[in-house]
């Protein structure tokens, strides 16, 4: 019901992390699991670039079925509690209640696994606990629903706000190489370079 982009990042060493298991349905949880043990992937990692409900759906599910505590920025963890009145507002009911973080990150955390390391950015706007997550070797980011290709992450929720979200993203994330993807959290990918010179946020 929310397109969410699903990230499995791994290695040569075959250790890994998630980012943002959006996995509502069945059949969706089990195509995630799949992957992880067809591909022989060991998960060190279950990173949220935000706690809004959309990206935490999959929590409850990694959690039991690979001992993955989500790790993501303490301001946004008031959205776990609200989670199933969040879901009633759009007219369904949480099949799993939402599961504690297992850790907090900040800006300028670091997450490694294998020979990988990604930098945590704390990019707030469209939630005052938004991470984006960047891989400066491999010149690319997952960036939630901070930036997206032509557009921004909204900032009419809880916690958001529009000219704390313009601001960050041009201090923040466009004094990164204009060559650097940008992986959202929905959407096609873009990059950098393409975001500063045509998304229309920031003619």
């Amino acid at each position: 019901m929310f397109p969410v982009n699903c990230y499995v990042v791994w290695d040569e060493t075959g250790e890994a992390v998630i980012i943002d298991p959006g996995c509502f349905y069945e059949e969706e949880k089990q195509t995630l699991k799949n992957f992880i043990k067809n591909n022989n992937l060991t998960v060190k990692h279950l990173l949220n670039t935000h706690l809004h409900l959309d990206h935490i759906f999959g929590n409850p599910f990694l959690l039991k079925e690979f001992g993955l505590s989500a790790e993501a920025h303490k301001a946004d963890e008031f959205w776990l509690e609200s989670a199933p009145q969040q879901s009633r507002m759009f007219g369904f009911h949480l099949k799993e209640a939402p599961v504690p973080l297992g850790n907090y990150l900040y800006d300028g955390d670091t997450i490694t696994f294998g020979h990988t390391t990604l930098e945590a950015i704390h990019v707030p706007g469209h939630s005052p606990g938004s991470l984006v997550f960047y891989c400066k070797e491999e010149n690319c980011m997952f960036s939630g629903d901070v930036l997206f290709q032509g557009s921004i992450g909204r900032a009419d929720l809880a916690g958001g706000n529009f000219d704390e979200l313009i601001e960050n993203i041009c201090s923040r994330l466009f004094s990164l190489p204009g060559e650097t993807v940008v992986y959202p959290g929905h959407g096609a990918p873009t990059t950098i370079g393409i975001e500063k010179v045509e998304n229309p946020f920031f003619r």
